[in-house]
């Protein structure tokens, strides 16, 4: 049935590109081309509308490459890059994206990264039930100040959801607001208990008793999907008490 295909998302501003993934999305019964964008700017208006599964996009487009793009995501589907060159390939990785298409793309590699995404989606639901350690409570009067607007701001630890990198400076996500300091991301994980926070990713630290649900890839916090670095994974895992090899 039509609802429980992948709703796939093509965004190129080549539109021989575009089409050669519209005939190869069309091939297959568990697929649907639900847009096509030409552009960074276009994509995110569209995905503000539309529920997607499955983004391929193109690296090198104007106004704002295909990496940059990723980075404005929050809350993002599933992500298969292409281009026409292998440079980004290290770097797209390490965005978790799912796999990374180079052009011309024949058939049987597009197969592959079609695979890819249902194997990832089956180690989601396989993951099995687990009972995550008991997390020590927050005092509710714990806070740290960060500096933000020119003034130093209070944030009370128990109302932090998720702490981002953003280069040299970090977005702290709480239940009610987002601050934006300088600082770097790994002196605050120096600063906040180890019982109570958790680095996932050299972009994310989560508050561990914020999260709704985890897999082997993603943790989701409040109504964000944020991703398990490879160099974390067995460490989160561990942490939330899933033993892979059990």
């Amino acid at each position: 049935m039509e609802n429980n295909k992948i709703r796939c998302l093509v965004v190129d501003d080549e539109p021989l590109a575009a089409e050669v993934l519209e005939k190869y999305i069309s091939q297959l019964d568990s697929l649907t081309l639900v847009g096509k964008c030409s552009h960074a700017i276009e994509a995110l208006d569209f995905l503000q509308q539309h529920k997607v599964d499955l983004l391929f996009l193109d690296i090198q487009m104007p106004r704002l490459s295909g990496i940059d793009f990723i980075r404005t995501l929050q809350r993002r589907p599933k992500v298969i890059l292409t281009t026409a060159f292998r440079d980004y390939a290290v770097e797209g990785f390490e965005l978790n994206v799912l796999d990374y298409l180079v052009k011309p793309i024949p058939f049987e590699r597009f197969l592959g990264a079609i695979n890819k995404y249902h194997a990832a989606r089956e180690t989601a639901v396989a993951l099995p039930t687990v009972v995550t350690p008991p997390v020590s409570g927050i005092a509710p009067d714990a806070f740290i100040y960060l500096k933000a607007d020119k003034k130093m701001v209070k944030v009370f630890l128990k109302d932090i959801l998720y702490i981002e990198s953003l280069k040299d400076y970090v977005k702290v996500k709480t239940v009610e607001k987002e601050i934006i300091t300088w600082q770097r991301i790994s002196y605050l994980e120096e600063k906040l208990p180890d019982e109570n926070f958790l680095r996932i990713h050299r972009s994310y630290i989560v508050a561990m008793n914020k999260i709704k649900s985890f897999n082997a890839a993603f943790i989701e916090i409040g109504d964000q999907e944020l991703p398990i670095g490879r160099q974390y994974k067995a460490g989160v895992m561990k942490a939330l008490g899933f033993n892979e090899q059990a």
